[in-house]
């Protein structure tokens, strides 16, 4: 069976998840892959963006790196990047083929898409000099998590996901850094949580974890400023910038502006159109960074949610910068009720309609989800 067709027998979201499946088929089939270089990367925002600096920045130094992220907006190969560019078709299929070899028939059957994926881009990263993993859902348990790693980056911690990963920032904190093993660097954090918990982490484990600033001085931010400059980044994506170059600190590798070619991955902040930017966030803390970016302009928000972000903060948050909003239907079983999203909108005082077509006269902002930029760009560019 082609990857296509065996990836869409598995479902891609689990109301509960065996934790322990993922480290007792990797313990069967670890001697069939290859012990790699591994930046491991957690949190809340700001891992595919942190990852694809950091990947990009490495490749152009000469070294051969892969880049694991997720989800993909709009093709599966979005998601294991290798050299400069998304794996194709014909090498993941071969990848798949050899997979299958290696799994049991029962093993293969009773992983995650995730945990099947995770699995794939080892196998397309075995040469690779260094690995740039995102983690998918959490820490610990994320199935990225079983993998010996050289270092963890630490983005911004915030509430998300917390069915899985629990009801407080400490909490929350804990799951994800737990799933480091000897050393970190931290990036900025909204709540002093995070610190308090890596603090206490330190000290049961005997683990090394610092703060970007420990690696950022006077040169890097000069640096900084000039990669911002021409790439014409948003503060927050500056933030995630900072994080990746302080990765490259501590593995004592010299880097230069030129190294920082290469615009963030696709779908943050992105502007597709002289009046039409494309966000995939779809948390509170995306939308604080989003109106940091865009305050003083007003847009027409392309929105929708999954019925278990809080939408209404969401909204709130982003109320200064809204013209109006309009809800965009997407085919997705996490999709909140648009009718909930209506009431609310109704509540903030915000004009709403359904969205039928992008008007030249108006600037826009799609945000809400991967889903939602996927089912934009899918109907904006048939």
């Amino acid at each position: 069976m082609i990857l296509e067709e065996y990836l869409n027998l598995k479902p891609l979201y689990y109301e509960k998840i065996d934790y322990e499946r993922m480290p007792r088929i990797y313990k069967k089939i670890k001697s069939s892959l290859s012990v790699l270089k591994i930046i491991h990367i957690i949190g809340t925002n700001g891992k595919g963006t942190t990852g694809r600096f950091l990947a990009n920045a490495l490749f152009s130094m000469g070294f051969c790196v892969g880049h694991y992220t997720s989800p993909h907006i709009l093709e599966f190969n979005e998601r294991i990047w290798k050299d400069g560019a998304n794996i194709s078709d014909a090498v993941l299929e071969e990848a798949h083929q050899e997979l299958q070899k290696i799994l049991t028939k029962d093993d293969a059957q009773t992983l995650s898409y995730f945990e099947y994926t995770t699995f794939l881009a080892m196998l397309l990263f075995r040469e690779c000099d260094y690995v740039v993993m995102e983690a998918g859902l959490g820490g610990e348990h994320d199935a990225t998590a079983v993998f010996a790693k050289i270092l963890t980056l630490v983005t911004p911690i915030a509430y998300d996901h917390e069915a899985f990963l629990g009801s407080s920032i400490d909490e929350i904190a804990v799951t994800k850094l737990n799933a480091i093993n000897k050393s970190a660097i931290l990036g900025i954090q909204k709540y002093d949580e995070v610190y308090r918990v890596a603090d206490r982490l330190c000290a049961e484990k005997s683990l090394n974890i610092q703060k970007v600033d420990a690696f950022i001085d006077d040169a890097d931010r000069q640096k900084i400023g000039e990669i911002s400059k021409k790439l014409f980044l948003a503060p927050y994506l500056v933030e995630n910038l900072s994080l990746s170059i302080a990765a490259l600190k501590f593995l004592n590798l010299s880097y230069g502006v030129e190294n920082f070619s290469n615009p963030p991955l696709f779908g943050r902040l992105t502007k597709i159109s002289e009046n039409i930017i494309v966000d995939v966030g779809h948390n509170v803390l995306a939308a604080s960074g989003i109106v940091d970016a865009l305050l003083g302009n007003k847009y027409v928000v392309v929105y929708n949610s999954y019925k278990d972000k809080n939408y209404k903060e969401i909204l709130t948050i982003l109320k200064p910068i809204i013209l109006h909003v309009e809800i965009i239907v997407i085919d997705d079983v996490r999709a909140a009720q648009i009718e909930s999203i209506k009431t609310v909108l109704t509540d903030l005082e915000i004009k709403y309609e359904l969205f039928k077509e992008v008007k030249p006269e108006f600037s826009y902002l799609v945000f809400g989800s991967f889903s939602v930029v996927e089912t934009f760009l899918r109907e904006y560019y048939e």
